[in-house]
């Protein structure tokens, strides 16, 4: 049977519609519980924390659609072949399914990938309804943060929204659908700050515990960008033992080939199959980054907690817990066979420490030791430049 043709817009404006419907239910629910003295500002914080958390789950649920193995499952975009829906294309996919029964494309890997465009035009419509309102608000002077926020925001999502086409028509192409995951974590990061604008809770850190948290969230952007490769190029099962791979420390492995960034899934630089010695590479190296991230999470609770500030203490448990999650989720990867929870719940915990570090930061810079009584609740938080 003929591929469809990798786009047809056809399809966009029911899906857009569809994504709109979505998106008005939380809105009004939100618009009606919201209440408080400053109502605008009120109903936009609990906007965007709503907006929040349902990113969290789009990025969650990404992650479950690229480990079923239903990121093809409709293989156009973006529609379903050409339709709106996985029942309008339900001969085609019919047709695929009985060609290749444990191919990419079934009924169920087809549900599972529209879903997930259903959500993400949800999720987009949301960030839309921020960046318009946020600029009412911004004109009548009733908003507390700058709606440059929202606006990159919006321009983000368009951004993200290019990669998710890209990955079904460029058919998961190992670099793209990496980018599509970081993509998915820098908005979570972009919401967290703006959630942290609307009711600043100022947090007083010393420049050396502020400088560590800004390393450790580099080595954290860098660790989930491995997580991101390994998944990708189903590298979990190169090692199946631990503290060893493969019965060894150190064992044959091919850098050259798992990190060439320019190739296509399953293949090396030169076009061949990619080796299990770079699927080794690739899952090592992610191995031995998590060791580094571990040991300064760890190092770094503990100065929040020696530090005796009842506030830092809380966040110091945050970060164990995080911690001890993505250990034990990630040793399930690889003991257990990579099972799909522990493999979603690894992702939940990455997404977690990018939430938390996001807007532990963002607190330290509204304050400082020396600001944090100096009134910042009714200064907007601007864009860093």
């Amino acid at each position: 049977m003929a591929s469809p043709a990798p786009y047809d817009l056809g399809p966009l404006l029911a899906i857009i519609a569809f994504g709109a419907l979505l998106a008005l239910l939380p809105f009004a629910w939100v618009w009606r519980r919201a209440s408080g003295q400053g109502l605008v500002a009120a109903r936009l914080q609990a906007l965007t924390v709503l907006t929040l958390f349902l990113t969290f789950d789009l990025v969650l649920f990404g992650a479950f659609t690229r480990l079923t193995d239903s990121g093809l499952g409709c293989p156009d975009w973006p529609g379903c072949y050409a339709s709106a829906s996985p029942l309008g294309a339900h001969a085609e996919i019919h047709a695929a399914q009985t060609a290749l029964p444990t191919g990419p494309v079934t009924h169920g890997k087809a549900w599972i990938e529209m879903i997930h465009r259903y959500l993400a035009t949800g999720v987009g419509a949301l960030i839309t309804l921020l960046a318009i309102l946020g600029w009412v608000a911004a004109r009548r002077k009733a908003l507390p943060i700058s709606p440059w926020w929202a606006t990159a925001t919006l321009v983000w999502v368009c951004v993200q929204g290019a990669f998710g086409a890209l990955t079904v028509t460029m058919k998961l192409y190992p670099a793209i659908v990496t980018a599509h995951l970081l993509g998915g974590l820098t908005l979570l990061v972009l919401l967290a700050v703006q959630k942290e604008g609307y009711k600043p809770v100022p947090l007083s850190l010393s420049p050396r515990l502020r400088a560590a948290a800004i390393a450790i969230a580099v080595l954290g952007a860098l660790q989930i960008a491995l997580g991101g490769w390994v998944s990708t190029n189903y590298a979990v099962l190169a090692c199946r033992d631990f503290p060893t791979c493969q019965g060894t420390w150190w064992p044959p492995m091919d850098f050259a080939h798992g990190f060439a960034l320019l190739r296509e899934l399953g293949e090396g630089r030169d076009g061949g199959a990619l080796s299990f010695e770079a699927l080794t590479a690739i899952h090592y190296v992610h191995r031995l980054g998590a060791y580094v991230v571990l040991a300064a999470l760890a190092g770094f609770a503990s100065a929040l907690q020696a530090t005796g500030d009842p506030a830092l203490r809380r966040w110091a448990r945050g970060v164990a817990a995080v911690a001890v999650w993505q250990l034990a989720t990630g040793l399930s990867n690889v003991l257990l066979g990579w099972p799909l929870l522990g493999a979603v719940g690894h992702t939940a915990g990455a997404a977690a420490g990018v939430v938390m570090f996001s807007m532990l930061l963002t607190r330290t810079r509204q304050s400082g030791p020396a600001r944090a009584s100096q009134g910042l609740r009714h200064r907007p938080l601007r864009p860093a430049p």
